[in-house]
């Protein structure tokens, strides 16, 4: 298939029961749902699980969906559901592995900036884990995804007053917790004499 074909043309190939749609559906939204998992888990195996449940549900439920509307506010709302109810489902989060590295980039820095961009990306991973999980969704979809808060708000079906709110104390608890981390409390000495 090609990308001529229109998103709409290939949910009602899909709905038709042409199979091969859904492949080209998945190759063009495999990265929006897969960045957007893996901000909210902060695991990539379960970003990647993720990925292959938001398109089985995609195919399950393919005759509810309204060729005539976009496809990803679907898409974001089924990842950022299946994502949250992931977190919620974990008793303790484990390490995100490679995030830097994802966010990072290609790799084409020296050493040296890699080193550093590394430091800092794990820094951030660090203190986006411990923000509450309603934030955190926030903060993804608005900064790694470039959404709206018009679109964020229609995704998650909360008010727009609500998303400006998660997203502003989301920014201040994560600008808190990178201060923490940058910036620990240093060690008093005492002298004996």
């Amino acid at each position: 298939m090609t990308q001529d074909i229109s998103t709409r043309d290939l949910v009602l190939m899909l709905q038709a029961g042409e199979l091969p749609a859904l492949g080209e559906l998945y190759d063009r939204h495999q990265n929006l749902v897969f960045r957007t998992a893996m901000a909210i888990t902060g695991d990539r195996e379960a970003a990647a699980d993720l990925l292959q449940d938001v398109f089985l549900r995609f195919h399950r439920f393919i005759d509810r969906v309204d060729p005539e509307r976009p496809l990803e506010p679907w898409l974001y709302r089924m990842t950022a559901n299946l994502a949250c109810t992931w977190v919620k489902r974990q008793r303790w989060m484990r390490p995100i592995e490679d995030l830097a590295e994802w966010l990072a980039g290609d790799g084409k820095e020296s050493p040296s900036r890699q080193a550093e961009l590394s430091e800092t990306w794990g820094d951030l991973e660090s203190a986006l884990k411990r923000l509450p999980l309603n934030q955190r969704t926030v903060i993804a979809m608005f900064y790694i995804n470039g959404l709206s808060l018009q679109e964020i708000s229609e995704i998650l079906e909360a008010p727009v007053g609500t998303i400006k709110s998660r997203l502003h104390y989301g920014r201040i608890a994560l600008k808190d917790e990178m201060e923490i981390q940058t910036n620990p409390v240093a060690e008093v000495g005492y002298e004996f004499t």
